[in-house]
C-alpha cells in the first residue's frame, strides 16, 4: 500500500490555522455558520476538477480510473459554504459548520478507492457531513445509504444532492454507530468520522468480500480497512489521519 505523500504547509483560512505535518491528513476547523448556495457549474470550476484530479490524485497514489472520473464529475463547490468556494478545489479540507468538515480532495479519494466498490453494489456511508462523499460513491455504485447525526447537515446535504440529481442517494438523520442493517449487508462501509474502536455493527453488517474504511483512534488515528471474507476479517492500517471524532454512542463507548 502506497503511503500519503509528506506534506508540511501551514494554511489560514477564515481566521483557522492548520498545521500538515508529514504523512497526516488533518481534518479539524472551527464552526462557521450554516449556508446553502445554488451555484453554476462554469467552465472554469470544470477546468479547476480536471486540475485536482491531475495535480493532486494522479501525481499521488490515486490510480483507480473510476475514483478519477468521480472526482472530475462532482462540483465540489456545490457542498461548501459560498464564502469558501474559492477554495473549493484547493488540497485541503474546509469547514461546513456545526464543528464538522468537508474532506481534503485526497483523502476522499483515497477512502474511496481503498472501498473497491463496483456498478452493481450498494454502500453505507456514516457521517453525511456536506453529502460530497455521498455524491461520489454515488457515481460508481448503485445505491448509497448514508447516515448524518446533526440535522441541519442532514437537511442541507439532502437539498443539496437533490438539486444535483443523485437520486441513488438514501439520507437518514440519527446516529450512524449501529449502522442501517435494515439495507445491509453491504458491498462496502465508509466511515467520515473517527471512533476510537470499531464498531462490531459495521462489520457485522458487511457482506463477505465487502470492505469497510474507517478512521479509528483519538487524537490521532490510523486509517483502517477491515475486509470481511469466508474464513473471517482481515484489517489493515494505511495512513495517519486526523479526523473529527464520531459522536453519539461511539462517545459514550
Amino acid at each position: 500500500m502506497a503511503a500519503v505523500n509528506n506534506v508540511i504547509s501551514q494554511l489560514t483560512i477564515v481566521g483557522v490555522f492548520l498545521l500538515l505535518t508529514p504523512g497526516c491528513v488533518v481534518e479539524r476547523f472551527t464552526e462557521l455558520p450554516s449556508s446553502h448556495g445554488s451555484v453554476t457549474d462554469t467552465t472554469r470550476e470544470q477546468e479547476l476538477r480536471q486540475q485536482m484530479v491531475e495535480r493532486q490524485l494522479r501525481v499521488r497514489d490515486i490510480y483507480d480510473s473510476r475514483v478519477l472520473a468521480a472526482m472530475a464529475t462532482v462540483p465540489r463547490h456545490r457542498f461548501v459554504p459560498p464564502s469558501l468556494q474559492l477554495w473549493a478545489y484547493e488540497d485541503r479540507p474546509l469547514p461546513i459548520g456545526y464543528r464538522q468538515t468537508i474532506s481534503q480532495p485526497y483523502i476522499v479519494a483515497y477512502m474511496t478507492q481503498e472501498l473497491e466498490v463496483s456498478p452493481e453494489d450498494t454502500v453505507l456511508e456514516i457521517g453525511t457531513g456536506s453529502g460530497y462523499q455521498a455524491a461520489i460513491l454515488a457515481e460508481l455504485v448503485q445505491e448509497v445509504y448514508t447516515i448524518e447525526i446533526v440535522p441541519e447537515l442532514a437537511a442541507r446535504a439532502e437539498l443539496t444532492l437533490r438539486d444535483l440529481g443523485y437520486e441513488n442517494v438514501h439520507i437518514k438523520l440519527g446516529d450512524g454507530y449501529r449502522g442501517w442493517p435494515e439495507h445491509g449487508p453491504f458491498d462496502g462501509i465508509l466511515v467520515t468520522a473517527a471512533p476510537d474502536h470499531v464498531p462490531q455493527s459495521l462489520v457485522d453488517q458487511l457482506a463477505v468480500n465487502g470492505k469497510l474504511v474507517i478512521p479509528v483512534g483519538k487524537e490521532r488515528q490510523d486509517m483502517t480497512v477491515i475486509e470481511k471474507t469466508d474464513g473471517g476479517v482481515v484489517k489493515q492500517e494505511t495512513i495517519p489521519v486526523v479526523f473529527v471524532p464520531m459522536t453519539g454512542e461511539a462517545a459514550r463507548e
